[in-house]
């Protein structure tokens, strides 16, 4: 009865702490019926009910997955709305959008050397499309990867392989940076180090510098 005595004592300085019925069972191994007995002249604010109520791990989980479909319904909407208006890429469409690309990330200071770096391989992608619709074959593009010392680098070597569906022999030997990847405080949602698309071809290069010389013109 002593026991029974400090436990009721202790669940009695808990409740007007403020803790609910879970909280003070989860500390005291004492049926909800007998709390109901010990703590009747200590009902909670209306209040701290709410209080309570809000903070309940699955009231929590509840709330975060209705705002999440809330948000995916609303991008949904939207995506439709955008994807009325822009439609399908005519071939000038794609032209266009890969000079702007390759304006902000190409390479332009080498005059034989049609190049462009990323982490994000839908971007490498994108470029390599730009490329084909430019009668470039995939075949001839030389692929060189930056990676750090911590990769592995035949994983990553076979990851790029597979994204862009082209046999390991079109990658050159991988640059290594000497930092690790582990250690950088930042880190892309990539993870897979840069990948880098080279054709070697003056004429191209030519056209794509003036291409972005015209852009630069009309703007």
């Amino acid at each position: 009865m002593k026991i029974l005595y400090k436990e009721k004592e202790l669940a009695i300085k808990m409740r007007r702490k403020g803790m609910s019925y879970s909280q003070i069972k989860s500390k005291i191994k004492v049926s909800k019926s007998t709390l109901s007995i010990w703590l009747e002249k200590y009902p909670l604010s209306q209040e701290k009910i709410r209080q309570l109520r809000d903070l309940n791990p699955q009231r929590i989980e509840n709330c975060r997955n209705t705002k999440l479909r809330k948000r995916q319904l609303m991008l949904g909407g939207i995506y439709n709305e955008v994807a009325k208006e822009i439609g399908g890429l005519s071939k000038r469409d794609l032209l266009i959008a890969g000079l702007f690309l390759y304006w902000g990330e190409g390479t332009k200071a080498s005059r034989n050397v049609v190049a462009f770096s990323n982490t994000d391989p839908f971007m490498i992608k994108f470029f390599i499309k730009w490329l084909e619709s430019m009668n470039v074959e995939k075949k001839v593009l030389k692929i060189r990867l930056h990676l750090y010392l911590d990769m592995d680098i035949k994983a990553e070597t076979s990851y790029w392989a597979k994204e862009l569906n082209l046999p390991i022999h079109n990658f050159a030997k991988p640059y290594i940076k000497e930092s690790k990847f582990t250690s950088l405080t930042y880190k892309n949602s990539f993870g897979h180090g840069t990948c880098n698309v080279i054709y070697s071809n003056s004429v191209l290069h030519n056209k794509i510098m003036m291409s972005l010389k015209y852009l630069r013109d009309i703007v």
